[in-house]
């Protein structure tokens, strides 16, 4: 099923599992002001949408994101300051808070050239499955600029600081192994396995409770900035929050299932929550 209302975005939904592309392949998918304001209308209408379980961000063609279009997005908004504001603030939006804040697991699938811009989207997805032979750059360094917006801050929340500082000041390209390696990406994986792997991913994420996997996933992004006082005083409310919005009640069938069916091991996998409903 698919999504025919946009322009430069497509949807793809099958089984639980939707793909959110940009789809601007003959730009090599860079990002100008329409693309900004249809994903900033497509994320929160997916996050309402029942069909959707997982969000796997990805790109047209041969290339994740070429960053912001030069021509549109910089050159072509010099003389018009307003609409350069509210661009900038739908660009920022979709892919920095609403993508950090998600209540439903988001992956990149990095099939191809990730440069500039594009880091934000692919470092604010909750994980990132990158083709061996994905090509990373932050380019900004050779013609004038600096990794602008949010990219250098999330880069630097994401890996070291000895990385972050060669790749920006350089702007020397990298592979999806590389990626891996410095903890920018989550795995790096052949282009010809790359789509069974994040569908792989996606279908295991799908087993857990969805409230319990959306507590634990802003749980681990939120105490990063915590002291152990914050943190312990957040994750008891978090704790607390997934009593009250959990419909399954994953805690007390999961105890069940262990101690007294003993019909599963937590260990490897999640409880039965067909088996859990019917009960």
């Amino acid at each position: 099923m698919s999504d025919s209302s946009y322009e430069t975005i497509r949807i793809d939904k099958q089984d639980g599992i939707t793909f959110l592309v940009m789809n601007r392949p003959e730009k090599r998918n860079a990002m100008n002001p329409q693309m900004h304001y249809e994903m900033d209308r497509a994320l929160p209408e997916l996050e309402a949408d029942p069909d959707t379980k997982i969000v796997v961000l990805t790109g047209a063609g041969d290339t994740f994101c070429a960053g912001q279009d030069l021509r549109e997005y910089f050159r072509g908004l010099d003389d018009n300051p307003a609409e350069r504001r509210r661009v900038g603030e739908a660009s920022e939006r979709w892919r920095n808070r609403r993508l950090s804040g998600y209540n439903k697991p988001t992956i990149a699938m990095v099939n191809g050239y990730c440069v500039g811009g594009g880091f934000t989207q692919m470092l604010c997805c909750d994980f990132a499955i990158a083709a061996d032979e994905a090509i990373f750059s932050l380019s900004e360094v050779n013609w004038g600029i600096l990794p602008g917006g949010l990219v250098s801050k999330k880069l630097s929340d994401a890996i070291l600081p000895r990385h972050a500082m060669l790749y920006a000041c350089t702007g020397r390209t990298f592979g999806g192994k590389r990626a891996e390696e410095i903890g920018m990406i989550t795995q790096s994986v052949p282009l010809a396995e790359l789509r069974k792997v994040t569908e792989d991913l996606a279908r295991e994420l799908m087993e857990k409770n969805p409230e319990v996997l959306r507590a634990t996933k802003q749980a681990i992004r939120a105490v990063r900035t915590m002291n152990d006082d914050q943190a312990f005083d957040y994750l008891a409310a978090k704790s607390a929050e997934i009593k009250l919005r959990d419909k399954e009640n994953a805690y007390s069938n999961g105890i069940k299932q262990f101690l007294d069916d003993k019909s599963y091991k937590p260990t490897f996998g999640a409880y039965d929550r067909e088996k859990a409903k019917s009960e």
